[in-house]
């Protein structure tokens, strides 16, 4: 017998969004379509929670009490200044920047002229033209069962259509920045399509911050849905780099890639934080000879929750994949790692190997590590390992004897810790960007304990 489950307020303020605002929303009549069949499922499987395996260590039907509004004709006015101190040390990397103000493309903060390799389409503009954005080859993988895809297909209002030429080598990172502005609580939904073609060079950045005047918390109802399908050509090579340092809302990002034969696709994974993140990578192997190198860097403290899960597919032969992820939880703050691996009977020659670890400040943090390995084929290397430990107390020990304070000694310690993923960024500027984020953080946590 089923029984059906009563809807939670969250999930009935999303059924009354849709109606209100699914006529204003970007696209034609093909597109209306496919987001009242996305937003079919949504109603149907619910917001995700603890009986659905993949989502068993973040609840979020229990933890979405509410949620904001929904305004696709909402337009806010940010000052160039602003936004470069949101980035903070990301202001620096030169890059060619898209941006997006709660959910809306600004064509006053984006880069105007674009290299000759480099096309750059706003989301709305694209879905005018043509609803195969969101279906087909763009569409995200399990979209059937993932309400949180569903939901951000019912409700996109706007994002980036991004293609890279074939054999083109971009010099300067592409630097999709999402900004949360106002005091408003809202529910902001985008989606990015990215084509690489085959043997360019070029690395993407996706940057989450808030503005100063972003009050609007995850306990009003403010989220952030962010989705990115991402198609890497044969003999590319892509770094792609996630950067969450808004505080406030609740962050729902997934990116679903494919990649081609003898590629190289790395990507990269920095929460600093968040109210609650959820950070998801479906990745599947489309060629032989193709390469992974998955990695982040997760800092919560207080009651913060960050949540990386991963599923790899390896559905083609001979093919490599790496995962490294460290984080530093103090107080009751909790980090997930769920890094799943598919070798498929045909995949044979594989080399895959994961590994998660976390350090732990406080007795009432927690860590749940859930690595997987899924092998039909019997030609293959592969493992998988985990470790949460708290700072060793000899190594505090040695530093403090050459006369380094204690909390000096501490936080150079993890500094050093998280610095073996943030080295997985293979541009420079950007990596240095992402570890000068990562000190900040550990000087404000050095401060408060001080």
């Amino acid at each position: 017998m089923n029984v059906a489950i009563a809807k939670t307020a969250a999930e009935k303020a999303l059924g009354e969004r849709f109606e209100d605002v699914h006529g204003k929303l970007p696209g034609g009549d093909d597109v209306a379509d496919v987001r009242r069949k996305a937003f079919g499922v949504l109603m149907a499987l619910g917001l995700p929670h603890r009986r659905v395996e993949e989502w068993k260590y973040t609840d979020l039907r229990a933890r979405l009490k509410s949620v904001g509004m929904i305004d696709p004709d909402h337009r806010a006015s940010l000052a160039a200044s602003k936004l470069d101190t949101a980035l903070g040390p990301l202001a620096d990397v030169q890059a060619v920047r898209v941006v997006l103000v709660d959910g809306v493309y600004s064509a006053e903060l984006s880069t105007r002229e674009l290299p000759d390799a480099i096309k750059i389409t706003p989301l709305s503009e694209a879905l005018a033209a043509d609803a195969s954005v969101l279906t087909g080859e763009n569409a995200l993988q399990r979209e059937a069962d993932e309400s949180v895809v569903a939901l951000n297909t019912a409700f996109a209002t706007d994002g980036a259509v991004i293609e890279i030429a074939t054999g083109a080598t971009v010099a300067k990172p592409i630097m999709l920045v999402q900004v949360r502005s106002g005091d408003e609580a809202r529910i902001s939904a985008t989606r990015n399509v990215v084509k690489v073609g085959a043997g360019a060079k070029v690395t993407l950045v996706e940057a989450i911050v808030s503005v100063g005047d972003a009050s609007a918390t995850a306990d009003d109802g403010a989220v952030l849905n962010t989705a990115t399908r991402i198609s890497v050509g044969d003999g590319a090579h892509v770094t792609h780099v996630s950067s969450n340092t808004d505080r406030g809302a609740v962050h729902l990002g997934t990116w679903s890639a494919d990649i081609g034969a003898e590629t190289v696709y790395r990507p990269f994974y920095f929460s600093a934080s968040p109210a609650l993140a959820r950070n998801q990578l479906f990745l599947t192997f489309a060629g032989e000879g193709a390469a992974l190198d998955a990695s982040g860097c997760f800092l919560a403290r207080g009651r913060e929750h960050i949540d990386n899960t991963l599923l790899i597919d390896h559905a083609v032969p001979a093919c490599e994949s790496r995962e490294l992820f460290k984080g530093v939880l103090d107080d009751t703050a909790r980090g997930i790692f769920q890094g799943k691996v598919v070798v498929r009977k045909i995949a044979q020659k594989t080399d895959g190997k994961q590994m998660a670890q976390a350090l732990m400040l406080s007795p009432t943090c927690e860590f749940d590590s859930k690595p997987e390995l899924e092998i039909y084929a019997d030609d293959v290397v592969c493992g998988h390992g985990s470790t949460c430990a708290e700072i060793d107390p000899d190594l505090v020990f040695y530093f403090r004897s050459r006369g380094i304070p204690e909390a000096t000694a501490r936080a150079l310690l993890m500094e050093s810790f998280v610095g073996e993923a943030i080295e997985q960024i293979e541009d420079e500027p950007v990596a240095d960007a992402i570890s000068e984020l990562a000190r900040g953080w550990l000087n404000d946590l050095r401060a408060d304990a001080a």
